[in-house]
């Protein structure tokens, strides 16, 4: 007998753990094939599904695991929105309204406090494309963003290394959290009005794991090289594999090899984002967290006239909608053109709602002075 891994996913947390089963109670004995390497199943997805079937929850879990795949893909949720109903549909909007059709509300609530925002990068400032190299904004949204940060204190949060993501913002004014809010960085002395009494912002909670990251980087190229499209990142404190642009028949394949790699290091974390698998440190520090400090080191930690707007398109996004949530003060936009489950209050399509939105929350800045 010899047990062999098979990868499972929860849709909803994107978790993604190794299961071990049997060969003789789960495959039969036409569809076995020798193993490529030890621990990997060499079996097409559609074999491996109908075999499966003569056991019901191991089936159902890596279905699961397949749909999380499927999720994070735009085609697929284009498809999949095709069957939802219109009632559905509306029933999410009615729950999470358009912040455009909402802009009046949202700025009666915030008349009398201090904005502040924060916003996420790829899928929110930029659009989502195949080479996450060329995750460019375009320069009417970099202006846009430029005077938002002359009228509010204004942060980058992104799962991307801060160097990576300055080389797509370019703009020194702003506070900036990469991966994933563990590396927080204040605005350049001297070019925002927030920071002039107040001592540069630098906090890494995250870095006692750099030499561990760094060799868990070397191990994932190596390890992922034979998988055309495959593209792995180091964000510095954390590791992203992009399978944006691997064939979905690769997609079981690529995840073992990720999951054989991350499985020996137990204090590193992993789960998936938008077509992404993402490796963190097993810290309490999130993106929620980012907001909290960033809030703290502008002076409003006990502030009751503070107004937080924090909008973003990921999973990780999630931490900070909750956090919001909890603190009862200001909100969170999901952009997504899809229903998802979510803690942020309102909704935006795409990047030029989102730069649409920035926008006239400027005009009626520019309107109170």
């Amino acid at each position: 007998m010899v047990s062999q891994n098979v990868v499972v996913s929860d849709a909803k947390t994107g978790i993604i753990t190794v299961s071990t089963v049997s060969n003789s109670s789960v495959f039969t004995p036409s569809a076995q094939k020798p193993p490529t390497a030890p621990g990997y199943i060499s079996i097409s997805k559609k074999k491996l599904l109908k075999n499966l079937e003569i056991n019901g929850a191991q089936s159902q879990r890596l279905n699961s695991w397949v749909d999380s795949m499927r999720a994070s893909s735009p085609t697929h949720l284009k498809s999949l929105s095709s069957f939802s109903s219109e009632e559905e549909h509306n029933s999410w909007i009615k729950r999470h309204p358009s912040a455009l059709d909402m802009f009046e509300r949202i700025i009666e609530e915030a008349r009398g406090k201090q904005i502040v925002m924060f916003l996420d990068y790829d899928g929110t400032l930029s659009p989502i494309v195949d080479d996450p190299d060329r995750a460019f904004m375009t320069s009417k949204m970099r202006r846009t963003v430029k005077k938002m940060a002359k009228c509010f204190p204004t942060s980058i949060v992104t799962g991307r290394c801060i160097d990576k993501v300055y080389s797509f913002v370019k703009l020194a004014e702003l506070y900036y959290a990469g991966s994933h809010g563990m590396d927080i960085k204040g605005p350049t002395k001297g070019f925002s009005r927030y920071n002039k009494d107040k001592p540069s912002v630098l906090y890494q909670p995250a870095g006692d794991f750099l030499p561990m990251i760094d060799e868990v980087y070397k191990q994932l190229v190596e390890k992922t090289k034979s998988t055309p499209g495959a593209k792995v990142e180091n964000n510095k404190f954390c590791l992203s594999v992009h399978f944006r642009c691997v064939d979905e028949k690769k997609w079981s394949e690529l995840a073992l090899k990720v999951r054989s790699v991350v499985k020996n290091y137990p204090t590193l974390k992993l789960s998936q984002g938008r077509k992404v698998f993402e490796i963190r440190p097993m810290i309490k520090w999130d993106k929620g967290k980012a907001l909290e400090f960033l809030l703290e080191s502008l002076g409003f930690e006990n502030c009751n006239d503070v107004f937080p707007i924090y909008i973003g398109d990921d999973k990780t996004d999630e931490d900070a909608f909750k956090l919001l949530r909890e603190r009862g003060q200001g909100f969170g936009i999901l952009v997504s053109k899809f229903p998802k489950d979510t803690s942020a209050s309102y909704s935006l399509q795409d990047p030029p709602q989102v730069m649409n939105f920035l926008q006239r929350l400027v005009d009626w800045k520019q309107m109170q002075q």
